[in-house]
């Protein structure tokens, strides 16, 4: 690992998240207790990975009270009660967190720590997805989608979630950017869709990140006209699914295209056989002719388990017989957003599934922005901060990692996080001071 600076590790990065959400505006008059020292609460509990407002409030009321880790490690003097909290967070324009995630990505781009991360001329992947948030046949707020039982006509009430993280094929860590939220919007009755909150995405990404060199990676879903030229229009590569049955006419037209079609076979060292059968200059389908894309169709066949697996793409960057293999690895990538980040997010101890408080507004939907940016700052810390992942490692299971985490914080005066990182990777050989007797 190179040498990265210093404010690339918790506390920094913890630092800067308070800085920015000191900036959020806070419309109330006289409150008790500060927006910042709000939010940042909301944020230590996503940190320290508690599994529940509750939980957290009763280790609060249990901590000793001579130990002071909320201020030492979040910088908050107050802690709110779990209602107030609640209140409070689900009055907040969910756009008040973007600056926070451009904030920590701007961390990144100072440290030099991103260019590990460049993968096809220059360029870095950005993987977009949707997941399911919230569900509930009786919970529902303003903004929440709904969805009718043709059975029974029952109504479901849900939330969904359009992630955008940077990927690498080498890498299991991700870098997450703000997320977008699939909800109704403001002064509609329609539900929202996958479609329209990726546009919004996209648009909200290249204010945040205008010269940022950037290839999206999407599914099949997104290979479409309008979302191309939209890629186009804001200066983004592309690399996104084409299935046979959703572009008969672009498949036709790779058969029929002779001379112009070229094949690749090729053997790795692991013994899989990869085939490669690539056309450029193809109209994306008969309504479309003169939207021209460059078509790549890939299986790979593990002779060992006689298994076969077939996938295709349509990219705007030109397809030869030397780039096909790095073009393939960069749209297989594209599942890392399933799996280095909502399977995560709902399996390894953020549970990102969990309903923490729905509210009436956008509690729902602020709290995952929270959580996002938990997972944000220790993806950058698991990249960049060696003393976090030696305790990791030391912890074994992420979840026990998770467990020490809560136990350190309830037992020890913890001065920063550099201190606390630093006994649960070596505990023999460090020592925190416990509360006073």
């Amino acid at each position: 690992m190179p040498k990265l600076r210093k404010d690339l590790c918790a506390d920094a990065l913890i630092a800067g998240l308070r800085s920015n959400f000191s900036k959020v505006d806070d419309s109330r008059n006289g409150a008790k207790i500060s927006l910042t020292d709000t939010l940042m609460s909301g944020y230590a509990i996503f940190s320290l990975k508690y599994p529940s407002l509750l939980s957290f409030e009763k280790s609060q009321k249990m901590q000793d009270p001579g130990l002071s880790n909320m201020p030492s490690l979040f910088g908050v003097e107050q802690v709110p009660s779990d209602t107030n909290m609640r209140k409070v967070i689900d009055d907040i324009s969910t756009d008040s967190f973007r600056p926070a995630f451009k904030g920590l990505f701007n961390k990144l781009q100072r440290g030099k720590a991103l260019n590990p991360y460049k993968f096809i001329d220059g360029k870095y992947l950005i993987s977009i997805d949707g997941t399911g948030l919230f569900s509930s046949k009786d919970v529902s707020g303003a903004c929440c989608m709904e969805k009718v039982s043709r059975k029974d006509g029952s109504k479901t009430f849900y939330h969904q979630m359009l992630g955008v993280v940077m990927v690498h094929p080498d890498k299991k860590e991700v870098i997450p950017f703000c997320p977008e939220a699939i909800q109704k919007q403001d002064g509609t009755s329609k539900n929202d869709c996958e479609r329209n909150a990726c546009k919004r995405a996209i648009e909200k990404f290249r204010q945040d990140h205008p010269k940022l060199d950037a290839i999206i990676l999407e599914d099949g879903l997104s290979s479409n006209a309008p979302h191309i030229e939209m890629l186009k229009n804001h200066n983004l590569s592309f690399i996104l699914g084409a299935k046979p049955g959703d572009h008969k006419h672009l498949f036709e037209l790779a058969s029929l295209s002779g001379e112009n079609q070229k094949h690749l076979e090729l053997t790795t060292e692991d013994g899989f056989i990869h085939h490669f059968r690539f056309v450029n200059d193809l109209g994306l389908n008969e309504a479309n002719d003169h939207l021209k894309v460059n078509f790549l169709e890939y299986d790979q066949y593990d002779p060992k388990k006689k298994k076969l697996l077939k996938f295709s793409w349509v990219t705007d960057i030109k397809l030869t017989s030397d780039n096909v293999f790095k073009i393939m690895r960069a749209g297989r990538s594209r599942w890392k957003i399933e799996n280095e980040t909502f399977n995560t997010l709902k399996n390894q101890g953020y549970n990102f599934e969990h309903n923490y408080g729905h509210g009436k507004k956008n509690l729902c939907t602020n709290f995952a922005h929270l959580m996002f940016l938990a997972f944000a700052v220790d993806q950058i810390q698991q990249v960049c901060c060696k003393v976090f992942r030696e305790a990791r490692q030391q912890s074994g299971a992420f979840y026990q990692f998770c467990a020490n985490l809560i136990s350190c914080f309830m037992k020890f005066d913890i001065p920063s996080w550099a201190a606390l990182l630093e006994y649960i990777a070596r505990p023999i050989r460090v020592a925190l001071p416990t509360g006073p007797p």
